[in-house]
């Protein structure tokens, strides 16, 4: 045997191979790069969580500890009569029945003609579809405000002045909506749309059964958020109205407001009050945003 066929010595000790000091000097050096901003974000969080926390504990507080000083975030005698004072000087049970039936029938109604819509606005061709893109695009550059006047004059004339309907049919059609789902159905392959009519579906088909499924996400995602713009809409509501038994959360809490003065621990609890269906909703449903696939079905 020559001395080439010798195995040659390795560097080092053999039980420790180099290869393994790389994924440690990697994860060091990820963790050292990943401090900067894990600590930035925390600190974001902190003020945005902050005022929250205290609005929270505050409606804990009785009304002679919110103003008192030092000022404490933690409540010395925590007690729930702002709470029940809310609860008992307004119809609030009403309100939430008001509220959710507003929220639902307009969370529905906006996610079904918003995915009708950003289909037919990323699939089909055609100049007057362009032109009416554009003009649910330009809603968005012009303020709230703007448009409450023609809108009130719209829905009174059509006598829907103090009622549901009027609350409901305004906010159906919503251009954050609509570009939404035009966004994603420009990312679905046209050849998926082409192999289903080569089969032989329909259009209505193809749209029902393809294209709605794979838009689950972003179903859910205007779901939530069409269900938060509706719960806490105040201004539009406050015109449209003028029953109290169909006033909805954010009048009645608007109505505790004396002119003179505020019962602010009851004003604090029934806020409070208002935000419990919401963050319900928003755990009930963020596992479906959040673990879902948006691209689920699609290649590129």
């Amino acid at each position: 045997m020559t001395t080439t066929d010798m195995p040659r010595p390795l560097d080092g000790d053999p039980k420790r191979p180099a290869a393994k000091k790389r994924p440690h000097r990697a994860a060091t050096g990820g963790l050292r790069r990943a401090i900067a901003p894990t600590t930035l974000l925390w600190i974001v969080a902190c003020l945005y969580g902050f005022p929250v926390l205290w609005f929270v504990l505050s409606s804990f507080k009785p009304s002679s500890d919110l103003f008192s000083y030092p000022l404490t975030l933690v409540p010395h005698n925590p007690t729930l009569s702002g709470f029940k004072a809310a609860w008992d000087s307004a119809n609030f049970s009403q309100y939430f029945i008001n509220t959710a039936l507003v929220c639902v029938i307009t969370t529905i109604l906006t996610v079904g003609v918003s995915c009708c819509t950003g289909y037919a606005l990323a699939k089909y061709d055609n100049k007057w579809l362009k032109a009416f893109f554009i003009c649910i695009l330009a809603t968005t550059m012009l303020p709230g405000e703007v448009m409450l006047a023609p809108e009130f004059l719209v829905v009174r004339n059509l006598g829907l002045y103090n009622s549901f309907a009027g609350i409901i049919l305004p906010a159906v059609l919503t251009a954050t909506g609509c570009f939404m789902f035009r966004q994603f159905f420009l990312t679905v392959p046209d050849e998926l749309v082409e192999a289903a009519r080569i089969d032989g579906a329909r259009e209505l088909a193809i749209f029902a059964r393809i294209m709605v499924p794979i838009s689950r996400p972003i179903m859910l995602t205007l779901a939530i958020l069409s269900f938060q713009w509706r719960w806490n809409d105040y201004i539009w509501p406050l015109l449209m109205l003028n029953d109290p038994n169909k006033f909805t959360v954010q009048i009645g809490i608007q109505s505790i407001v004396g002119a003179q003065n505020i019962n602010w621990s009851v004003l604090l609890g029934a806020s409070v009050i208002s935000m419990i269906p919401l963050i319900l909703v928003f755990l009930v449903f963020q596992r479906y945003v959040m673990g879902a696939d948006i691209n689920a079905g699609l290649k590129d």
